[in-house]
Parts: structure tokens; sequence; C-alpha cells
């Protein structure tokens, strides 16, 4: 016995898919944006002696870089979620 998800049992469908992708690149490219405007401030404001400001681009490197990874892992977690509901 297969079971596995009717992706075509909704209408729409398609056009959710289309939605969820755009906003997907659109976060996985401003966390990049940011990983690298955060890196930039980080080692001047480090070279520079200002250790609030570094601590600040420190967080924000990490959080882009959390950012990245839960958006990336997002779609592989689905993924595998739909493959286990495919062996069930």
């Amino acid at each position: 016995m297969d079971v596995f998800p009717d992706f075509e049992g909704l209408s729409g469908i398609g056009d959710l898919r289309e939605v969820v992708g755009g906003l997907l690149t659109f976060v996985l490219v401003i966390a990049v944006l940011m990983l690298i405007v955060c890196a930039i401030i980080w080692a001047v404001s480090s070279a520079n002696g200002n250790h609030a400001a570094a601590t600040k681009a420190r967080t924000g490197v990490l959080v882009a870089v959390g950012a990245a990874a839960l958006a990336g892992g997002g779609v592989a977690w689905m993924n595998w979620l739909i493959g286990i509901g495919e062996q069930l």
C-alpha cells in the first residue's frame, strides 16, 4: 500500500510552490547579504577597537548563518518527511 501526499488535490498548489520557492530565494539572498555586511563590520570594528560594534556584528553573522541553515534545512526536512510518508 503506497501512501503519498496528493499535491494535485488542492487547487492552486502550483502557485503555492512558486510562492514558497520565491520566498526561499529571497530569504537566502538576504541572509547572504547580511552575512557579508556583518562580517565586514565585524572586521572593521575589531580592527578599530570598537568591541560593542564587533559584538553586535558577530551576533548578526550568527543570525545570518542560522537563517540560511534553517531555510535550507527546511526544504531537506520536508523532502525527508515526504519520503517517509511514501514508505508507510
